[in-house]
């Protein structure tokens, strides 16, 4: 495993999906560590994007994330932080694939639950995971060796693990969300592109999953 504490970045444009409790949190840290990025931030609720407007004065589109998402046109490098109950990868996939192709939202299959921590199956056939067993604080600085609630050496990276899945006939795809401020990560555009690229190949079954160090959502589709 990497010794290395911190990665750098430098955004120089940051979408925020969500303007909830979550997404001003993001926002309030991301403005401090980004000072000259340009911001964007989506939510469907007006007074909560009026708050981000008062609190900290960013560009505002009161829209659904994901559709926001499929009509922005961004750069490879520019950043996306989720801050929406929903699995934004799994989502924008599946609605680029759609144009195309047959696409099927499938349950995640069942061997998965054995082979990741702590599973929590959803009924929609979603699947979340997570190393931890507790409520992991809000401003962790997701330290590479070092679990910063137990001090304990951490038992893996949680991306590296779900790539790993082994199920027959089914492929695993898997966006690492890298962390940009306390709590708060993203990935940038091209790592969307990169996990259409791979899926788009070739027709069959797919687990798309997004995870941190720590924790994880996993999804399954199908094409054809």
């Amino acid at each position: 495993m990497s010794t290395k504490e911190h990665e750098t970045f430098s955004p120089a444009k940051i979408l925020i999906l969500g303007a909830g409790h979550f997404g001003r949190l993001a926002a309030g840290r991301l403005t401090k560590c980004f000072p000259h990025a340009d911001f964007t931030v989506v939510d469907t609720r007006e007074d909560r994007l009026n708050k981000v407007r008062e609190e900290l004065g960013l560009k505002c589109f009161q829209e659904d994330s994901i559709a926001h998402l499929l009509a922005e046109r961004l750069s490879a490098e520019s950043w996306i932080v989720p801050a929406v109950p929903v699995h934004v990868a799994y989502q924008w996939l599946v609605s680029h694939l759609g144009e195309k192709r047959m696409v099927n939202r499938v349950p995640v299959p069942p061997a998965v639950d054995q082979q990741v921590p702590n599973p929590m199956r959803m009924p929609s056939g979603t699947l979340y995971t997570s190393y931890a067993t507790w409520i992991c604080p809000d401003a962790c600085n997701e330290p590479a060796d070092i679990c910063s609630h137990t001090r304990k050496p951490r038992q893996g990276n949680l991306f590296d693990h779900l790539a790993a899945i082994k199920v027959a006939d089914v492929q695993v795809a898997v966006v690492r969300s890298h962390q940009l401020a306390p709590g708060v990560g993203g990935y940038p555009f091209q790592a969307l592109k990169n996990l259409l690229k791979q899926t788009a190949q070739s027709p069959g079954c797919y687990i798309i999953a997004t995870a941190c160090r720590c924790h994880g959502v996993v999804d399954c589709l199908s094409w054809k």
